[in-house]
């Protein structure tokens, strides 16, 4: 999937008062993604069964050269992705990956959600093994 560069987790939420809430900029990436998704006949990418456990990879192609934390993407991207119906719950991820690329105009993410266990490694192509040589 193609997305929009998401707000950092800084300007993601607000408080407002007592409360914390997603802010307008983050509300209109949401929309923003939902609609992206709705476009292929309004049936987003197939939730995988109840409990399903999944991957997640990202590339990040940032706006401009400014520093940014990987981490602070995320969020936006995990609720927005759950809202538009590809997941359950952000909880079902059990691998995500994150790699920062090179700028483009207006920035941009690549994702791909993929079921588990995995048999190709999502940013090299290799066989997927255990990081302990114990397990495998």
């Amino acid at each position: 999937m193609t997305l929009p560069y998401p707000p950092s987790v800084n300007h993601y939420w607000r408080r407002v008062g007592p409360r914390t809430l997603i802010s307008r900029e983050g509300r209109t990436f949401r929309t923003n993604v939902c609609a992206l998704l709705a476009r292929g006949g309004g049936n987003g990418p197939r939730k995988p069964p109840s409990g399903g456990r999944i991957a997640l990879a990202m590339d990040a192609f940032p706006p401009d050269r400014r520093r940014r934390d990987l981490d602070n993407l995320q969020k936006p991207v995990l609720d927005a992705l759950e809202h538009a119906g590809v997941y359950e719950d952000d909880s079902q991820i059990d691998l995500l990956i994150t790699r920062r690329r090179e700028v483009v105009p207006d920035g941009r993410l690549l994702v791909d959600v993929m079921d588990l266990p995995l048999r190709r490694c999502p940013v090299c192509g290799g066989e997927m093994r255990s990081f302990n040589p114990e397990l495998n």
